[in-house]
């Protein structure tokens, strides 16, 4: 087998398949990381949604045997939308972030990767592949970095020259030793634009966040969303773009190459009174395909909530009511008298003041006795 020629026909194939950028390192346990980690795990700055397993995550040789190598693969995702809706004040809407857009990122590269693993097997029956994206064992930035992909930037993602930050990663564990590419340099330099623009400061410093306050974290937790955070999210319903539209690594960076990943205009920016009483079923349906719907409806409808509050959306009042005083979601109930108190009109208020004595749960009293306060 001649690895050196094989490496470059899979360069070649990657390209063919719809994969922008293909980078090979070796299989050595990811040191730095692992300390990294380490730290974020005691600062309480992880998300929760990580694999907990450290050592899962920083040794390849832990999750194929006889591992040699790890192609990072990254896929551009469009930063720009052609003719993207726009709100009025009786029908405000809410944004999905670019990450979000088109179908699911997960499915799109995993089918990649399972193309590549298949093209390898053929010229290379006995060898061993494991791929994985995003939700892997593996720190999909730590491996990108080390292949070549782009350098760790101060917003946590990898910037590549040629497509910015708007890329999404995954890799391939394999027993082939093929010969690493050389790391690219920092271009980051004195810039500090993504730690001065985050809405919530929950980049502590370059290279580390606080994924406890940060505003794509706070938009998919199933729980309440703490007060300080409300006003910070906005319109945003999923995610967050604030540290990439800021960057300056970022500008005229539209990647609409990919087809998978073209917004459709009224999904990403949709309208917020209707997503307040889609059934499961419904939500699935219409919006079940894009990323972020994976954590299901009652986020994405609690973020709505918090949206129409932002906008102080009058017309919203009876929606807001009905889920106060019917939705069995106590964090629904919560949210919308929130809601209500920071929108402040009289039938919203006293709307609340009925609904108080009638209400069971102390966490949403709360809510209700702090809407009826603000007054």
């Amino acid at each position: 087998m001649n690895v050196a020629q094989l490496q470059q026909e899979i360069r070649d194939y990657a390209m063919a398949i719809g994969i922008d950028k293909i980078g090979f390192t070796t299989a050595a346990p990811f040191r730095e990381m692992k300390n990294r980690l380490r730290r974020q795990q005691e600062l309480g700055f992880q998300s929760g949604f990580e694999e907990k397993d450290i050592e899962k995550r920083t040794n390849p040789a832990l999750l194929l045997d006889e591992a040699e190598s790890i192609l990072s693969i990254a896929v551009a995702y469009p930063s720009k939308m052609e003719n993207p809706p726009k709100g009025t004040k009786s029908e405000r809407r809410g944004i999905f972030c670019r990450a979000s857009w088109g179908v699911d990122y997960h499915t799109v590269l995993r089918e990649k990767l399972s193309l590549l693993e298949d093209y390898i097997k053929e010229r290379v029956p006995q060898a061993h592949c494991r791929s994985m994206v995003d939700t892997g064992e593996l720190v999909d930035r730590a491996v990108a970095e080390r292949a070549g992909i782009g350098w760790s930037a101060k917003n946590c993602s990898i910037i590549t020259p040629e497509f910015g930050s708007y890329v999404y990663l995954g890799e391939m564990i394999t027993n082939i030793p093929f010969a690493p590419d050389r790391p690219m340099e920092d271009e980051c330099g004195d810039c500090t634009l993504c730690l001065d623009a985050c809405p919530t400061g929950a980049l502590i410093q370059g290279g580390q966040l606080n994924a406890q306050r940060c505003i794509a974290f706070l938009t998919q937790t199933k729980q309440s969303v703490p007060e300080e955070f409300r006003a910070k999210i906005g319109n945003r319903v999923y995610g967050c773009d604030t540290c990439q539209t800021i960057c300056p690594k970022n500008k005229r960076k539209f990647n609409l190459h990919q087809n998978a990943f073209q917004p459709e205009p009224e999904l990403v920016k949709p309208l917020l009174k209707p997503m307040l009483t889609l059934s499961n079923r419904q939500f699935k349906e219409t919006y079940g395909h894009m990323s972020g719907s994976w954590r299901g409806k009652n986020p994405i409808q609690r973020n709505a909530i918090i949206a129409l509050a932002h906008f102080k959306d009058e017309s919203a009042v009876p929606d807001l009511i009905g889920l106060m005083e019917k939705d069995p979601r106590p964090m629904i109930r919560g949210t919308a008298a929130w809601a209500l108190g920071q929108i402040g009109n009289s039938e919203g208020l006293e709307a609340v003041q009925r609904a108080l004595p009638n209400e069971e749960n102390e966490e949403v009293c709360s809510e209700m006795r702090k809407a009826i306060e603000t007054v």
